[in-house]
């Protein structure tokens, strides 16, 4: 059962003002090789349990400038990777795309991980979801922003169908991506936003398959502890589509974030981090 709740950190008192980037930690590159395409990644390395995290479609590791150096400070060893075709990886091709959850558990092989936390936004929430059905013993806790699991039946399916019109994929990325109010506040963390995405997001748009066509009975057998995030003006996965999510799974808690569109770990870091250490530190 859901459960909503605030975040005890103390948030900015002017939603709509700019949130500096911060310094970044220090942290490593490389390129896994892992036997049909080599993804590259990033990695703060330490002590710290492990955090991974996973970009929407558009974008790429590169995007992670406000969540690296705050789960660093927080004490987590952070990794980001970019998906096939994505910033730094070997390109993807309709024959080539793989399965997104089998390329992520080879890359947690790779680095020798066991258990991570698996922090997701977007397009990166499908992956993460099929992920957590078909691998839940690799997970300490699942994060999931802006994304209904791309749950294939029932109510959900019929709600993500009809909040996008036949007209969604010729808007521009921006406009899909960030909500009015950051856009009309924060016109330089547009002009950054729309670098970042043009230089790791994959041109062709294509997505790689899942291992499951997720059903809602599917998620009734989610043990993952489930932390879902939206924004209240996000026009492609609304507070309502996370609330009919959350109602089929057994271990969720759900944090709607206020003056914030898709995009909350770009328009909102503050609340975002507060709200997703608070919940990972718990697990």
């Amino acid at each position: 059962m859901s459960a909503y709740k605030a975040t005890p950190a103390k948030l900015a008192d002017d939603p709509l003002k700019p949130v500096p980037i911060p310094a970044q930690p220090p942290f490593k590159e490389g390129v896994a090789d892992l036997g049909d395409t080599k993804l590259w990644y990033t990695d703060t390395g330490g002590d710290g349990v492990p955090v991974v995290l996973m970009h929407p479609a558009s974008g790429s590791a590169l995007i992670w400038l406000y969540q690296r150096p705050v789960l660093v400070a927080a004490g987590y060893r952070v990794i980001a990777y970019s998906r096939r075709a994505c910033h730094g990886s070997a390109p993807m091709t309709q024959d080539t795309r793989g399965v997104g959850s089998e390329d992520l558990v080879r890359m947690l092989d790779h680095l020798k991980l066991d258990k991570v936390h698996l922090v997701a936004c977007a397009a990166g929430g499908s992956i993460a979801a099929d992920f957590a059905i078909s691998y839940p013993q690799r997970l300490r806790s699942l994060s999931v922003a802006s994304n209904a699991f791309s749950v294939t039946d029932g109510p959900i399916a019929d709600a993500a169908a009809r909040i996008r019109p036949a007209e969604w994929n010729t808007l521009p990325w921006w406009f899909r991506e960030l909500g009015p109010s950051y856009r009309a506040a924060n016109p330089e963390g547009v002009k950054l936003w729309i670098e970042l995405e043009e230089s790791g997001s994959a041109a062709d748009g294509l997505r790689q398959d899942t291992r499951h066509k997720i059903t809602e009975a599917m998620l009734a057998n989610m043990r993952t502890p489930t932390l879902l995030m939206t924004g209240a003006a996000d026009t492609s996965t609304p507070p309502a589509t996370h609330r009919l999510l959350a109602a089929r799974l057994p271990d969720c808690e759900v944090f709607v974030v206020q003056e914030c569109g898709h995009s909350a770990y770009w328009e909102r870091p503050d609340v975002f981090n507060a709200v997703l250490i608070d919940f990972i530190s718990r697990h």
